[in-house]
């Protein structure tokens, strides 16, 4: 049976591509500028993706001194010509997401499936590379607020309204972004799809974790932040955090917005005792939430 790559497996904690005939592994990977490389291939749509968020925010915090985390599109749903899995059309993704969001603890709603539904993840890819042509840390700003509009808001992120505002959003020049994604952001989402064959990777997220000498070690969908962690030790031994502050206005300055499920693994507290907390910071003024059946999203109540 051909693989669905809407059709995200919570046990292994994959969304996966049918295999590409011809596939070949591996090539010489350029060092970073930091002693550890990490390449991580992901979609906009991967709601797997979504819930490893947490991990890669802790990541970036704790590890971001000694590694370069570089992101690469993967091209997850190319179009609807898939049919397996249970998955043939855009509305049975919909009770699918509802599944990923409870299971891992991060609030997606599924009625984009239903009343929206986007035929494509390649749009909101090139905008992302359209963005990383301008500036790496936007771009990963504006991954982020496409990734909230269509898990939470139910907006069809293939639609250039919400492209744009996304991209305002994220500081960004308006028209060298509407520049780039119409011209060379579109050789560079290719470039990235084949990068992504050259390593074999066929599902999201993939972690290609790299030394300066070209050794690597591979992390395979979703995983515990431990897993994350072992593969930096392995790459670069006698790695050491960062330490960095778990007061939750230092954390909302690091991310604007955050879940239940980043606030308590940023923390290291509970999921209930997090979700008490923010809504004591809620009821006193100090965040705003954007809550769905789902789960919140919070972020800083406006002054």
């Amino acid at each position: 049976m051909k693989n669905n790559p809407m059709l995200c497996d919570t046990e292994s904690g994959i969304c996966e591509l049918p295999p590409a005939p011809g596939e070949v592994t591996g090539s010489m990977m350029e060092p970073g500028k930091k002693p550890v490389k990490i390449i991580y291939f992901t979609d906009p749509i991967c709601s797997t993706c979504w819930g490893i968020e947490p991990q890669l925010r802790r990541l970036k915090l704790e590890y971001g001194s000694l590694a370069e985390l570089e992101y690469r599109m993967g091209g997850l749903l190319p179009d609807w010509s898939y049919n397996s899995g249970g998955i043939s059309k855009p509305a049975d993704v919909a009770p699918h997401w509802e599944e990923v969001s409870h299971y891992y603890q991060m609030p997606i709603i599924g009625d984009v499936w239903l009343d929206d539904p986007l035929h494509s993840s390649y749009p909101p890819s090139v905008a992302f590379k359209a963005a990383q042509m301008q500036d790496e840390g936007k771009a990963i700003v504006l991954l982020r607020r496409i990734r909230e509009m269509v898990f939470l808001e139910k907006k069809n992120i293939t639609r250039w309204e919400h492209l744009a505002d996304a991209a305002a959003y994220a500081g960004l020049d308006a028209a060298l972004f509407e520049r780039h994604y119409h011209t060379d952001a579109v050789a560079l989402f290719q470039a990235d799809l084949r990068l992504a064959a050259q390593w074999g990777v066929r599902g999201f997220p993939t972690l290609l974790v790299f030394n300066g000498e070209g050794g690597h070690e591979k992390v395979y969908g979703f995983k515990p932040y431990e897993v994350l962690e072992a593969a930096i030790a392995k790459m670069y031994p006698g790695a050491t955090k960062s330490w960095y502050s778990s007061n939750w206005q230092d954390l909302f300055r690091n991310y604007p917005t955050l879940t239940a499920r980043e606030f308590s693994v940023l923390t290291g507290q509970t999921y209930d005792s997090s979700q008490q907390q923010l809504l004591s910071l809620q009821k006193e003024g100090l965040l705003q939430a954007y809550a769905t059946r789902n789960g919140t999203l919070w972020k800083y109540a406006a002054p």
